[in-house]
């Protein structure tokens, strides 16, 4: 009899384990998840935002195990054994090399998660069971890096993947928002296969389920605007950026000891010797305040990347700005998240008489709404904000004025020229 267990979850009821799942998911590597929460600091803004990358490692698994399964009946695959393993493995493990407090680490300048899955997959205990049940680090590293040559890889990791669906889904039900509404199961139906642009075949969907992909667009446009760049979570993160930031540069943690630690680990490791005392004040939430907030729609479309891109000038901006306004060094943090690709599309449309377009561009916003008008969405996301830890005026006008410089211009400014 095949063994398989299941699991109560709160957003899709009962996850089955199939037997594969089973091997690696009570081993270290995955149940340190269980310790990273999905969503960093928000917990300090939506107090039921505690959930793990472990629940939604499940929940992307269950996902992932549905679409396969619906496409398998649909007659648009046929999978052997060894592939629907490693889908549903890839699935599982997708951020099995994720940092803990979401992805602000990344944003301080760390490798991205996806780099770090190969030190997690290839060794210790998880290596093994992966071998055992025929899916090594090699098999399932392409799909979880997106580097997957493959009619399914769009599963693991694409416009219409398991993670985003589980993850709006899942964010905005612990944080009791009504904005990650997506159809689910509509978007699950409408699943198919059909050439892409180069004419591999790959991940598509049925015109019957364009309703419910662009439920899927506004939910992660609402999600980003309400709670991932929320004014306290941003100042939260911009805080904690600076923390462990300075931590690195004095020695105290290593980059490699951050990459396999937990939230509750890695604070305590930073409260010990808080020299910024900024570890004892994101523990007892007292965050920076706003000295400024302005939305991307009253900047000019085009902004420089570097606010965004390279923590290590933004740091001497951000410490050449608080002298200007007589706060000390780290009391006062710049803050420009950027997604650019928010609203992006690219896969394959199968329209009713049987013909294939591509979602993407100018085609995508031909079949939708969304598309239409992305731009201005995503530039009335983002906000433009400086926070501050002591009592300071801020200039708008100079603020937007730096933010607008290109590199060069702003790197003559950190090193105090004029």
């Amino acid at each position: 009899m095949t063994r398989f267990e299941v699991v109560r979850d709160p957003l899709w009821e009962n996850i089955r384990l199939d037997p594969e799942a089973l091997a690696v998911v009570d081993t270290p590597a995955v149940q340190r998840l269980r310790y990273v929460r999905q969503l960093g600091h928000a917990f300090l803004v939506y107090p039921g935002a505690t959930h793990s990358r472990f629940e939604h490692a499940l929940g992307a698994y269950h996902l992932a195990r549905r679409a396969l399964s619906q496409l398998e009946d649909a007659g648009d695959v046929r999978l052997d054994a060894a592939d629907r393993i490693r889908l549903k493995l890839a699935a599982l493990l997708h951020d099995i090399g994720h940092y803990p407090f979401s992805h602000s680490l990344e944003e301080a300048g760390l490798p991205h998660h996806e780099e770090l899955a190969a030190r997690h997959l290839a060794d210790g205990e998880l290596a093994g069971r992966l071998a055992e049940v025929g899916a090594p680090a090699h098999a399932l590293l392409p799909l979880i890096q997106c580097r997957a040559r493959e009619p399914l890889g769009g599963l693991v990791s694409g416009s219409v993947d398991v993670d985003k669906l589980d993850y709006l889904s899942r964010d905005a039900w612990m944080c009791g928002v009504p904005y990650g509404v997506i159809d689910v199961d509509r978007l699950l139906t409408s699943l198919t296969v059909a050439p892409a642009r180069d004419g591999h075949p790959t991940l598509a969907l049925h015109e019957k389920g364009l309703a419910a992909l662009e439920s899927l667009l506004f939910a992660k446009y609402q999600m980003y605007r309400n709670v991932y760049w929320h004014h306290a979570v941003r100042s939260a993160t911009s805080m904690f950026k600076r923390l462990v930031r300075r931590a690195i540069a004095a020695g105290r943690i290593r980059p490699d000891a951050v990459a396999v630690a937990t939230d509750d680990g890695l604070i305590h490791e930073l409260l010990q010797q808080d020299a910024t005392g900024l570890a004892r004040r994101l523990r007892e939430r007292r965050l920076a305040k706003r000295a400024l907030d302005l939305p991307a729609t009253e900047l000019p479309a085009d902004t420089p990347s570097w606010p965004s891109d390279d923590p290590e000038l933004l740091e001497r901006v951000e410490d050449r700005l608080a002298r200007d306004v007589g706060l000390a060094p780290g009391e006062l943090f710049l803050d420009f998240p950027a997604k650019a690709a928010m609203l992006a599309l690219d896969l394959p449309l199968v329209k009713r008489d049987g013909t294939v377009i591509q979602l993407g561009g100018a085609e995508a916003a031909a079949h939708l709404g969304i598309p239409r008008v992305a731009a201005e969405l995503y530039r009335s996301a983002r906000r433009l904000r400086v926070f501050v830890l002591g009592e300071a005026r801020v200039d708008a006008r100079r603020i937007v004025e730096v933010v607008m410089m290109p590199r060069e211009a702003v790197i003559r400014l950190a090193s105090g020229e004029r």
